[in-house]
């Protein structure tokens, strides 16, 4: 274990909730986060309810004018001290993050760094964050503003629990909203981490809250709020629906990165190599435990047997272990019902006269962790519709290109999807023509602080990251001069 590591990550943990920046300490009880790879409990956040909930809504919305109304200049400068902070801090935010979430340590320090990318990011996008001018057939001169929206509630998951942060704040900030944060229970520090670091940068006091306690109490005051003039969320499609519902009557501006059930698609003529080595980056991370990670892999039937062999051979290499452990690739999984799911998806594929290449039940070191797997053949219908959340990898054939299309669109979710071709006709048709917010090319890894990031059909809408991402937090505003 590296202990140094872990006491970097300790010194960074608040036991408390941030209320316009002042702590309200758990005091050793409330909402218990605990280490998934034992199962021990780490420490305790608050398990706050409705009227602090009101008073981080209150503040933000006492600190909005002069923070939206000031020298986006001077937003940029407080993001690049806050996001300089986190470059001090890396290693122990990151064993911070390991700890409450179970990602190894080198990849959740790897995560750290991706989520200051949006902190740096948008920190040049809020000093060009202009509008434009034009003229109007009525003879007059039409002026537009990008303003921001007003005070933002946003809800962010446990398995990313900085960069879903930073994704969100981070524009927000660079367009002058202030935000009022419910992270996600299982991994409430990292987000209080951060937090801190940005009062530490200079935000001024009620721009940022972190409440914790119960989901569907906390969100229900934010969803109620006439004051919260924005909603971002992360997590399930039926809790997204849920929260669009809420925010209907006041007719709150809402974006959502809901659930996916990504499709993978191979070809015969691809790299099988390659195609491997980057299905199963992008399958591992957080094992396998992310929303755009390949939940069904299709294959072109002359080279499905081989690169069903390679990928099983390259798995069962992958080292299981917790976060600090030398040379860990996967951890456990978030709770126990995590791996039930899993369990329950390798039964499926069993039951339908598939076959487990490698892998396939719980892991020898017990509690939550998984065995890497890889099945090949049985029925693809499970995996259109559910995410499996876990370390496995499904395989299925296909004969045709259509078929392989038909099978790939053949689910509500649209959010990520992949292809593998050395057909760059193939590749610009079928990438086309897929029902997802994004497709990965020969590569496995597709999210970066400069691209749009987000879904289609129940996925979700509204976009992330990218120039397009600080849209989500302004409003246009049209002046009209009659020149005289």
């Amino acid at each position: 274990m590296n202990q140094t590591a872990k006491n970097a990550g300790l010194a960074l943990m608040r036991q408390h909730a941030l209320i316009a920046g002042e702590p309200i300490p758990a005091n050793g009880s409330g909402i218990a986060v605990d280490d998934p790879a034992t199962g021990e409990v780490i420490g305790h956040v608050p398990d706050l309810g409705a009227a602090e909930t009101d008073a981080a809504i209150q503040a933000a919305a006492e600190a909005f004018p002069d923070w939206s109304r000031g020298d986006p200049h001077r937003r940029a400068a407080f993001l690049r001290r806050w996001a300089a902070l986190i470059d001090d801090n890396v290693e122990g935010l990151g064993a911070l993050m390991a700890l409450e979430n179970g990602k190894p340590f080198e990849e959740a320090k790897g995560e750290v760094t991706y989520a200051n990318g949006f902190i740096k990011w948008f920190a040049g996008e809020a000093e060009r964050l202009i509008g434009e001018t034009q003229d109007s057939p009525l003879g007059h001169l039409l002026l537009t503003y990008r303003e921001a929206v007003g005070p933002c509630a946003l809800i962010t998951p446990w398995n990313f629990p900085a960069a879903m942060l930073t994704r969100k704040l981070g524009p927000a900030f660079a367009a002058g909203c202030t935000a009022v944060v419910k992270p996600a229970s299982q991994t409430p520090f990292t987000a209080i981490a951060l937090a801190e670091l940005a009062y530490q940068a200079g935000l001024p006091v009620g721009a940022l809250s972190i409440v914790t306690g119960e989901a569907s109490v906390i969100g229900k005051v934010l969803t109620d709020s006439p004051l919260i003039r924005k909603l971002s969320f992360t997590g399930s499609t039926g809790v997204g629906r849920k929260l669009a519902e809420q925010c209907a009557p006041t007719l709150k501006r809402v974006s959502m990165e809901l659930g996916g059930a990504a499709p993978l698609i191979v070809f015969a003529d691809a790299d099988l190599d390659l195609a491997v080595a980057e299905t199963i980056k992008g399958k591992f991370r957080n094992s396998g435990q992310t929303c755009v990670c390949p939940n069904r892999v299709y294959v072109e039937r002359s080279v499905a047997e081989a690169y069903a062999e390679k990928l099983a051979a390259e798995v069962a290499k992958i080292k299981v272990g917790a976060a600090f452990e030398e040379g860990v690739k996967v951890g456990p999984l978030i709770e126990d019902k995590a791996i039930e799911k899993v369990e329950k998806h390798v039964t499926a594929v069993r039951a339908d006269g598939g076959r487990v290449l490698t892998g396939g039940s719980r892991h020898e070191l017990g509690g939550r962790f998984f065995q890497p797997t890889v099945t090949l053949g049985g029925d693809d219908a499970l995996f259109r519709e559910e995410e499996t959340f876990g370390p496995m990898i499904p395989v299925f054939a296909f004969d045709t290109e259509t078929e392989a299309l038909d099978k790939a669109n053949a689910s509500e979710f649209g959010l990520a999807s992949y292809l593998f071709t050395r057909d760059l006709d193939r590749a610009m048709r079928f990438s086309r023509r897929i029902e997802a917010g994004m497709c990965g090319v020969n590569t496995g890894l597709i999210s970066t602080a400069v691209a749009p990031f987000g879904g289609v059909k129940q996925s979700g809408y509204g976009r992330e990251g990218s120039i397009h991402g600080i849209d989500e937090y302004v409003d246009v505003k049209t002046v009209t001069l009659a020149l005289r």
